[in-house]
């Protein structure tokens, strides 16, 4: 089947990007206060010379939970694709990334008659729990009105919003769920070009949710 030219606010999407930063403490001291003369061979025959070792502050480098991101095409079943994107391709699209260890994104998307249906899935790993904490926490903040999502990873968040483009309506739903230090992102949305409507608030919203869940099943499976 050709495909249809699809409106601009539907190929224009940009997936949320959270830019942390990380701020670093400066320490100094002063200058030693002047000591009278030969106190320091004095304490140095009393006691040793102090250990610069014992001193010096250790360092451990921070565990990972994951290490690298998992395909994210087979977060998916075939089921579900079939269920939330009619006539999508089952084996989905993975879009280019510039690092795919840390970024990995799948893409199913189809037009059935006159209704349109788009499903992103990307999986992000942060270098620890904290980063990605901080970064959920961001998202969330960016995308307020929605809710929490009980029972999936160490949070999730779902949120859903109506758009509309020249009396063309779009309604999409977002999922952010953290699990130690990986994130998963759903985006799930569509649009009827008869009617120029949108699907309704629960449709999508429970659409974005399930395969959240299939998405972190997958991820858990990886530890």
């Amino acid at each position: 089947m050709r495909d249809l030219p699809l409106p601009l606010a539907l190929t224009a999407r940009l997936l949320p990007v959270a830019v942390l930063a990380c701020a670093g403490w400066a320490l100094s001291s002063g200058p030693p206060a002047a000591s009278p003369a030969g106190e320091d061979s004095a304490q140095d025959t009393a006691s040793g010379p102090v250990s610069t070792s014992e001193s010096a502050p250790s360092t451990s480098t921070a565990s990972k939970t994951y290490t690298k991101a998992p395909s994210p095409c087979s977060g998916i079943t075939t089921k579900t694709v079939t269920s939330l994107v009619p006539g999508a391709k089952t084996a989905g699209k993975e879009i280019a990334s510039t690092n795919e260890s840390v970024r990995r994104t799948c893409s199913w998307n189809a037009l059935k008659g006159f209704d349109y249906r788009w499903l992103d899935v990307s999986y992000e790993i942060q270098e620890t729990d904290d980063k990605a904490e901080t970064t959920y926490k961001n998202r969330v903040t960016e995308k307020s009105g929605g809710g929490a999502v009980p029972g999936l990873g160490d949070a999730a968040y779902s949120v859903v919003n109506l758009t509309t483009d020249k009396k063309q309506q779009t309604r999409e739903g977002i999922v952010y769920v953290r699990v130690s230090n990986a994130l998963v992102v759903v985006t799930y949305n569509g649009s009827d070009f008869e009617s120029q409507k949108a699907p309704g608030t629960d449709e999508i919203n429970k659409g974005a949710i399930k395969a959240a869940k299939e998405a972190v099943a997958v991820l858990e499976d990886a530890r």
